[in-house]
């Protein structure tokens, strides 16, 4: 959200309003340097401190002190959120649990995501890839547009996870629909249309899921809503019902729509600095820190919280207990004193270590298979179109939390 020449730059808090606005959000990256301007860590509101600092997001990830929002927390401050079916079934998952809860839920998954399972991917994704590019030059015949987002970047990931997960190949369009409505019971501004078509969705898939594994149990497979559904019956006290639905959920849309945003951004920038597209082409091992600067420049996620259980303190920011933390990763990822010229895009980057799929006890289960994804998709789909070109700017999704590219119409010349 660029200023008109002249334009007073926002306070924090200002900026803060900012971003729940459309506009906002579209361009968020200048709200989050003037609420840098105020410091790192900076209190909006009583009770309420807002991180942008890499140092400071750091700690307080793994600050065992800081906890993430979970149902008895949704309880004391948010009346009413029961009622919403899109917010209970993320509550009943890892995502939204702290210790033990989330140990045990996330023990009960993390089998499925361990480094060797993720190579073994490999020759699995690269077929995909190949798919939905053979699909791509088709749709691409005569110079027609193709949108990249819905047609590749999307496509591959749901395309991953459903196969992990046992979800049949027919269904996975329409999962990315459900899903988009879903994800904005997550983001940190609500308005009630936008929930209410979440909770319709949420409950449309918690219906699919249900049929899934009652069909599991009848006819098991080699997938994880089997060893889930397997799980649940075995213990219940292991896996509980609300549990089992909740981390279905949560690894089908987590699973996907980041790395969906991850692969949109690189096709973007890629096609901005044609030099990048070439060396994405021409050089195989420079993929890998093109995607680490993609995670760092323009990440998926934008933001998390957590709040204080008890008493703590970020690089000498006194942190009481009750205090909601709103930490902003894609600010810590542009912090001057851990990255050099920060708002430049530089694959060849040193000890690039951004935080955007989190730290600590709550890291990314997930990362390891989203930034495979990325590292075969993006040079396969530039050396397979080397003309390839927008036709139209993209179009950002109206979201915060978890942020990217809606539309991306692409020709796909060779």
């Amino acid at each position: 959200m660029s200023r008109r020449p002249g334009a007073t730059a926002p306070t924090a808090e200002g900026a803060w309003a900012a971003l729940a606005t459309v506009r906002g959000r579209q361009d968020p990256y200048p709200l989050y340097e003037a609420i840098r301007s105020e410091g790192q860590a900076v209190r909006i509101g009583p009770g309420k401190l807002v991180v942008v600092g890499y140092e400071e997001c750091d700690r307080a990830l793994r600050d065992t002190r800081l906890h993430v929002q979970d149902a008895a927390r949704y309880d004391a401050g948010t009346p009413g959120w029961r009622e919403h079916s899109s917010l209970r079934a993320f509550t009943s998952s890892m995502l939204y649990s702290n210790p033990p809860d989330h140990t045990r839920l996330r023990t009960v998954a993390g089998f499925a995501f361990t480094p060797p399972r993720i190579r073994e991917l490999r020759s699995a994704i690269e077929e995909m890839t190949e798919r939905l590019l053979d699909r791509m030059a088709a749709l691409g015949t005569a110079g027609s547009a193709v949108d990249l987002i819905a047609e590749f970047a999307s496509r591959l990931p749901v395309a991953v996870i459903s196969t992990m997960l046992g979800f049949p190949e027919q269904d996975q369009v329409w999962f990315r629909e459900m899903a988009s409505a879903i994800a904005v019971s997550t983001d940190g501004f609500r308005d009630a249309a936008a929930l209410e078509r979440a909770d319709r969705a949420m409950d449309e898939m918690t219906a699919y899921f249900a049929h899934l594994a009652d069909r599991r149990r009848r006819d098991p497979h080699d997938d994880l809503v089997t060893h889930l559904v397997r799980t649940h019956d075995d213990d219940p006290e292991r896996l509980g019902h609300d549990e089992l639905m909740g981390t279905l959920m949560v690894l089908l849309t987590a699973g996907f729509e980041t790395t969906s945003f991850l692969i949109g951004h690189g096709a973007l920038l890629a096609l901005e600095q044609p030099v990048l597209a070439e060396r994405l082409r021409t050089e195989p091992d420079f993929v890998t820190g093109y995607v680490e600067e993609i995670l760092r420049f323009e990440p998926p996620v934008h933001v998390t919280s957590r709040w204080a259980a008890a008493d703590t303190e970020l690089a000498g920011t006194a942190v009481p207990a009750g205090t909601r933390l709103t930490l902003i990763l894609a600010a810590a990822n542009r912090d001057a004193r851990r990255f050099a010229d920060p708002g430049r895009f530089d694959p060849d980057r040193s000890g690039n270590r951004p935080l955007s799929f989190g730290a600590g006890g709550h890291f990314c289960l997930g990362a390891p298979l989203a930034r495979l994804e990325a590292q075969i998709a993006l040079p396969r789909l530039f050396a397979r179109f080397p003309g390839l070109a927008a036709t139209e700017p993209p179009l950002y999704r109206d979201r915060w939390v978890v942020r990217g590219l809606d539309t991306f119409p692409v020709a796909v010349t060779a």
